[in-house]
């Protein structure tokens, strides 16, 4: 009589079936990441029971423990991913409660197993490395078959490499955001930035647009990374959204010089505070955000007269007590205020690029489940996965006829301004005909 085909194989046969199927690679890779994290958490159940009993299925002879298997019943897991049917395991005549370790008693959520598996996809395109953070993380039960752990690693590598060299053309962005973050990928070097741009569309969708390694967040850097973007025909965006680093904003100003260019508020409320006691901070912080809160004016010049009228009442009380936090404030005016130019809608998400800090904190948390990082390719491609998946939860804006109209406005102001048209003289500078003689 054959043996009834197990749970784990069950899900593997489903992983390699899927990447058998004529389905798109995105819509593969998805699924992927959630049978991953139903194979390994699978496997997991399946060792916890192997550990109590003191045998593996279908072992007979002596017993290290009374009790054998007795079937699965289906459990529902909460993940980052959606909900999981697992195959509980089930045990009969055993003289102690089985309780498992990963699930309780219960259902349960979880974050770092998911983390682990879209990780050890990407980890250095590498069969060998995903095997083996597979195989640390829950043993060798764990591991995929080589030909399946291969065709998604090439599959990954060409979706990136055919990503990161595609045309731009057909991008169409009203506001862009940018910043970079530090990683380990080259042995023996300090940490180096990835470079990384993403926008908004001109139908209020988010979009992930660039990637790239950078020696140092410096103006070449940034430079060279608009340059290769603006090279494979991305459109000037209307605004730009960054923090205040010199080399980006020096760069910015050169490649995106018809953009408006918004300093990311976020950031600056942290060097303001920078340079108050922490005493008198969160009376400070409060007083910051009250220039930019609130704003009733329509948006345009009256709302940039408003904050500014602010940024003078904050300067004038407290320029004696922390003169270094009103000049830090005080400098660069024009870009902490060019969000307001904007629909009013739109102006809590363009006016700081935080959530770009949060997916890179995301990419760090998952970098350290993996270890190190084995190179720069490696680097790329797992900060690329991260930032993909997660881009399909960010939020973009709203647009209604208003907010339409305004930024075509100021898509004609910006980017498309007339010609400029010769005035016509005056009677006082009208020189007189010439009379031919003959």
């Amino acid at each position: 009589m054959s043996k009834r085909v197990s749970p784990i194989e069950s899900v593997r046969a489903d992983i390699d079936q899927l990447f058998a199927s004529e389905r798109e690679l995105g819509e593969v890779l998805e699924e992927v990441a959630r049978l991953g994290v139903r194979l390994l958490m699978q496997s997991a159940l399946e060792a916890e029971v192997t550990e109590f009993l003191g045998r593996e299925r279908y072992v007979r002879g002596e017993r290290a423990r009374e009790g054998s298997r007795n079937g699965h019943c289906a459990t529902t897991v909460k993940t980052t991913s959606g909900p999981i049917t697992l195959e509980r395991p089930k045990l009969r005549s055993t003289d102690e409660a089985f309780a498992s370790r990963l699930l309780g008693t219960g259902v349960c959520r979880t974050n770092a197993l998911e983390s682990l598996v879209i990780a050890s996809f990407v980890r250095g395109l590498s069969v060998r490395d995903v095997e083996a953070a597979l195989a640390e993380a829950l043993g060798s039960e764990a591991a995929l078959s080589k030909s399946t752990v291969s065709r998604i690693c090439e599959a990954i590598k060409l979706e990136f490499e055919t990503w990161r060299t595609r045309d731009l053309s057909d991008v169409h962005l009203d506001y862009l955001f940018l910043d970079g973050s530090h990683f380990k990928f080259h042995p023996g070097s300090p940490a180096e930035p990835v470079l990384c741009a993403w926008g908004i569309t001109t139908e209020g969708a988010p979009v992930l647009v660039g990637l790239a390694p950078g020696e140092s967040e410096s103006y070449d850097a940034w430079a060279d990374f608009l340059s290769d973007l603006a090279g494979r025909g991305l459109v000037p965006p209307l605004l730009v959204v960054s923090d205040g680093a010199p080399g980006l904003i020096g760069a910015c100003e050169v490649v995106l010089a018809k953009s408006l260019r918004q300093r990311c508020l976020i950031h600056r409320a942290r060097n303001v505070l920078a340079k108050v006691p922490k005493v008198a901070q969160a009376e400070v912080k409060a007083e910051f955000w009250k220039i930019f809160d609130d704003i009733d004016a329509p948006a345009g010049q009256q709302a940039v007269d408003v904050a500014r009228a602010r940024i003078a009442a904050f300067e004038k009380r407290y320029a004696s007590e922390y003169p270094a936090a009103v000049k830090c404030l005080t400098t660069d005016v024009a870009s902490l205020t060019a969000y307001l130019r904007f629909p009013k809608e739109h102006w809590k998400r363009i006016r700081h690029s935080n959530f770009i800090e949060r997916t890179f904190g995301e990419t760090r948390r998952r970098v350290k489940v993996i270890g190190r990082l084995p190179g720069e390719r490696s680097c790329l491609s797992l900060i690329w996965a991260v930032l993909d998946r997660g881009s399909k939860g960010w939020r973009g804006v709203k647009h209604t006829p208003a907010t339409t109209r305004a930024l075509a406005d100021l898509r004609r102001q910006l980017l498309e301004p007339p010609r400029s048209i010769a005035p016509t003289p005056t009677n006082e500078s009208k020189e007189e005909p010439v009379t031919a003689v003959a």
